[in-house]
């Protein structure tokens, strides 16, 4: 025990007798001189005097070598730094909660109450979860007299948290150890339970009187976290913590491990594209075009790559939307304004399932499904908007919406329109309610909602994209670089946690942005006409596909070096023509 410099009493729990051998530290011999500076034979430290920075930044690291073990360097650094890394009536507390010597800690938790800044009630709270530790370990140790008397003199008498000592009651019925800790989702009785319940203990201690639990692993994480967040190219799974992560550099990611190089090119239609969308599974790309084909595409989730399975052919109009039931096993296909019925195919047989026509003044031109993939919205702007079943009769249907685009919400009742006022409007098919949730001052061309159903992404005609907040019903974001007119052009949302943004335009380019900011990320260039359409792949994060008036579908990806190896199929060192007229290139690494 020693008084240092500041005033803070030494009380660190370990032996300050020092052997002879520790006169010797680092592979180098220390003097009598220096002895006494670093703790040696000859006595003292000269504790210096820090600012208040420097002694939490040594606090946090004296906790953390504590952690691992590292108990004496602990002691040296403390003695040293003339800081304590607890007060002494906190570190007295934790060793006998450790210890299990439950009346010390109570006694203890007396000494503490003048040191706690919040009220009684807190007070009571850690007494009541040392009684519950104490009355299971009673339990488990088979001291069911013990026990009882904890549950009915001391926990009972405190009135607090009835609910919770009824529970514990029933837990004496308990035939033996394996079932208590099942039943009482407890670790059993032991270091981890009792450092678990430190852990708690501490939450209700100010931090200068002892720091919450593992504080500096925490402040860490949540640096290597914000570092991600501001990344604008961070589009790769991490695992929690620091395990996967690097100290001593900052987070980094580069443009070439972002989906921004073409890596294949498919030629398969023969006029404009208008449409993409991956299956939700994400092994399926779906293309419609004004040449009135559905092309269905494998997806390599290896190399990236698209393979050509099957094109659905007899489509009356031209397919300008095209979506995927949940399940990722049927597709709706419909036309552009002037069409008047949609076409529901299987695709695990790849055969037509029905084709909806009601009247011939119908305008079907958009289409959602409800989350349990049984039934869907659809409607156009000639005033048509019907809820169907897979057989395509109409169970519901709203009068007078002039519809531009849908979207089913995942509560699996609420219908999102876009409708010819510039607004979206959120209908409940189930109650024939309606209610508005955004109002724009132009048309809305086409929306997308987020797999968490709170953003919506609004292409809007003449400017741009803009992305609005459904709950707090509030514009966020206008994102900056798209050129759109009065094209329908489709946006989406992206990346590993849909953290990004995609859009096509009417300069032909292909525009990326990050969430949270409003210039673009990366500007995609390879179409030479009018981007009608992007698609971010739902679950193999890397892959990118785009749609174009030039009759292409682009694939995008990381750079070479950044993807898989190429399977080992004969193809060309530069590029190789598939049979199925597709074009897949090699970038260099």
């Amino acid at each position: 025990m020693q008084q240092a410099a500041n005033g803070c009493t030494q009380r660190n729990g370990v032996s300050e007798d020092h052997s002879a051998s520790s006169s010797q530290q680092n592979g180098t011999e220390l003097t009598s001189e220096n002895n006494a500076i670093n703790g040696g034979p000859n006595g003292d430290f000269s504790p210096k005097i820090i600012d208040k920075t420097n002694q939490d930044i040594v606090r946090l690291i004296g906790q953390h070598l504590k952690t691992i073990g590292l108990n004496r360097t602990v002691d040296l650094l403390m003695q040293e730094s003339g800081c304590r890394l607890d007060h002494p009536a906190a570190a007295k507390f934790r060793q006998h909660v450790m210890d299990g010597e439950w009346s010390k800690a109570d006694n203890d938790l007396a000494e503490l109450k003048s040191l706690l800044e919040s009220s009684s009630e807190t007070l009571l709270e850690m007494k009541f979860l040392l009684l519950e530790q104490k009355y299971l370990e009673y339990l488990e140790d088979g001291r069911v007299l013990d026990a009882l008397h904890v549950l009915r003199n001391e926990l009972t008498p405190l009135q607090h948290n009835t609910v919770r000592v009824h529970e514990l009651s029933s837990y004496m019925m308990c035939s033996g150890r394996e079932e208590l800790q099942i039943r009482a989702s407890w670790e059993g009785k032991g270091l981890k339970s009792r450092t678990q319940l430190m852990d708690k203990l501490q939450e209700f201690l100010p931090p200068s009187i002892m720091l919450p639990p593992h504080r500096l692993h925490t402040l860490l994480c949540q640096a290597v976290e914000h570092q991600k967040h501001q990344c604008p190219y961070h589009n790769t799974k991490t695992e929690d913590g620091l395990e996967s992560v690097s100290l001593l550099v900052d987070h980094h990611c580069t443009r070439e491990q972002f989906p921004c190089e073409t890596i294949q090119i498919l030629n398969d239609h023969c006029d404009e594209v208008w449409f993409c969308r991956f299956s939700p599974d994400g092994l399926k790309l779906a293309t419609g075009s004004k040449d009135t084909t559905v092309v269905i595409w494998d997806v390599d989730p290896d190399t990236l790559i698209c393979s050509h399975r099957k094109t659905l052919e007899g489509h009356s109009y031209g397919v300008a939307y095209i979506a995927w039931s949940p399940d990722s096993t049927h597709l709706i296909a419909c036309g552009p304004e002037d069409c008047p019925e949609l076409w529901i195919w299987n695709i695990e047989s790849d055969e037509l399932r029905v084709k909806v026509s009601h009247s011939p003044e119908d305008s079907l031109t958009s289409c959602s499904w409800h989350r349990d993939g049984k039934k869907f919205v659809t409607g156009g702007i000639r005033g048509q908007f019907y809820q169907c079943d897979l057989e395509g009769n109409v169970l519901d249907s709203w009068e007078g919406v002039r519809v531009n685009c849908l979207w089913c919400r995942s509560d699996g009742k609420t219908v999102l329109a876009a409708d010819t006022h510039h607004r979206v409007r959120g209908y409940n098919f189930d109650e024939l309610s309606d209610f508005n949730i955004l109002q724009e001052d132009h048309p809305v061309m086409a929306f997308s909602v987020n797999r968490t159903d709170r953003l919506a992404l609004l292409n809007v005609a003449t400017q741009g994209v803009h992305l609005w907040d459904l709950q707090d019903r509030c514009l966020v974001r206008k994102f900056q670089g798209v050129t759109q007119g009065h094209f329908t052009i489709h946006s989406c949302f992206g990346g590993i946690n849909q953290d990004f943004i995609a859009s096509g335009s009417e300069d032909n380019k292909v525009y990326v942005w990050h969430i949270k900011r409003e210039l673009p990320v990366a500007t995609l260039t390879g179409h030479t006409r009018t981007v009608n359409c992007v698609a971010w792949n739902p679950v193999y994060h890397q892959m990118l596909a785009s749609v174009s008036d030039d009759c292409t579908i682009r694939i995008w990806g990381p750079a070479n070096k950044h993807r898989n190896p190429r399977p080992k199929s004969g193809l060309g060192d530069a590029a190789s023509s598939s049979s199925n007229g597709s074009v897949w290139l090699d970038m260099g690494s």
